[in-house]
């Protein structure tokens, strides 16, 4: 048993929320269901298409959603959908909108409160010939929620126990997600049921099976992890490496990559106090070069550990020894697209208890104050050169 530095009743609301993830997406679903018919209506009304040029943005975590999601879309028919940060939209709106400009921005936020967020809507209702706004948020009280009333908006609101308490972004980041996912298929969202349900089922079965061998794991005594995805699992393996980060207050230095980058250049990040993480693609063709990287890897690296994820069934790499694999049981791409999103449960989780580990509260692990649950300091700008 894990001997901790601090307080077991430290992080009660950071793993609740973790913990509470499979039962959120099935009230998200729900939600989506019962407001099927306002949600058809607004997207037919503003000609919302697969021709439709798609924004998908937001700050940090909610950001990371639109990353992840790029890979998803044009599976759906949306192949002109980009992911771009409200970081990014304000300090360079001429990149991304002008009076020519007719898009659908998908606004990510988690409070609804982050200066970045407001001033990117207000920028591209300025801007834009058109702009038709969908705002996923978690908080109906925030003032991205507030601008949602307009007629151009709709506004998706989710369970209020996704508003996390907690510093660190675990439900928000998900469930936001799998609403926007379930969005595509509103014409047909009686049918993904059965595929939530499972998506459900599997995940409290990863969090039984799992949580105290991730806890092991977190109890070594390493300084780095890598974080390695493809496809939608970048995105995915980019907000674990910013969990571990955060909730460790920065003792543990993380990076994220593709499996086929990592080599170009980034690998050298490897040493003895790495911990590496492998998020494995169900898809067959894309495992190929994965695994041609790990092989790599245990030839000539030596490091703390290696944590295997799989869905659908375990992957195994010849000559090589995970110290943890991991298998989303029931889960595979081609049965339910949803099936890579509970991968992210192992950043969540490894950084849950690596923070217990070094003595940190996982609902307030920054010490100094560096982060914190809405960011502070902003200043937004009048950019009067660009009319």
């Amino acid at each position: 048993m894990t001997t901790y530095k601090t307080s077991i009743k430290e992080g009660v609301n950071t793993i609740r929320e973790i913990r509470q993830q499979p039962e959120m997406w099935l009230l998200e679903y729900e939600l989506i269901v019962q407001n099927r018919n306002s949600i058809e209506t607004f997207l037919t009304n503003n000609i919302v298409s697969k021709d439709s040029e798609i924004i998908l943005t937001g700050a940090g975590t909610s950001a990371f959603i639109g990353d992840t999601l790029c890979f998803f879309m044009p599976s759906k028919g949306y192949r002109n959908c980009k992911a771009v940060p409200t970081t990014d939209l304000i300090t360079h709106p001429e990149s991304f909108f002008n009076k020519e400009s007719e898009i659908i921005l998908v606004s990510f936020a988690r409070s609804g409160n982050s200066p970045e967020s407001l001033a990117a809507v207000e920028l591209a209702n300025n801007l834009c010939k058109k702009v038709v706004h969908i705002i996923i948020t978690c908080n109906e009280y925030g003032e991205l929620a507030q601008k949602a009333k307009a007629n151009n908006s709709l506004l998706i609101l989710l369970p209020p126990e996704t508003n996390d308490v907690s510093l660190a972004m675990t439900s928000s980041f998900t469930t936001m997600m799998l609403s926007f996912m379930l969005l595509t298929n509103i014409k047909s969202i009686e049918n993904e049921s059965n595929k939530i349900k499972l998506l459900s089922e599997s995940t409290e079965n990863f969090i039984k099976q799992y949580s105290h061998l991730i806890e092991k794991i977190a109890s070594l005594d390493f300084k780095r992890a890598v974080f390695l995805g493809s496809g939608e699992l970048k995105g995915i393996a980019e907000e674990c490496h910013l969990k571990l980060q955060e909730l460790t207050d920065g003792k543990v230095i993380c990076k994220f990559d593709t499996f086929l980058g990592f080599r170009h250049g980034p690998k050298a990040v490897i040493d003895k106090d790495t911990l590496l993480i492998y998020l494995f693609s169900p898809n067959d063709f894309v495992r190929q070069y994965e695994t041609d990287l790990v092989k790599q890897i245990n030839k000539n690296n030596q490091v703390v550990g290696q944590i295997a994820v799989s869905a659908g069934k375990k992957h195994n790499v010849e000559g090589v020894q995970f110290d943890l694999n991991i298998c989303l049981d029931n889960l595979t791409y081609s049965g339910n697209e949803y099936s890579f999103i509970p991968y992210v449960l192992i950043g969540q989780l490894l950084g849950f208890y690596k923070s217990l580990t070094l003595g940190l509260d996982p609902d307030n692990p920054s010490v100094s104050g560096n982060i914190a649950r809405v960011v502070e300091g902003v200043s937004i700008y009048n950019n009067h050169s660009f009319v």
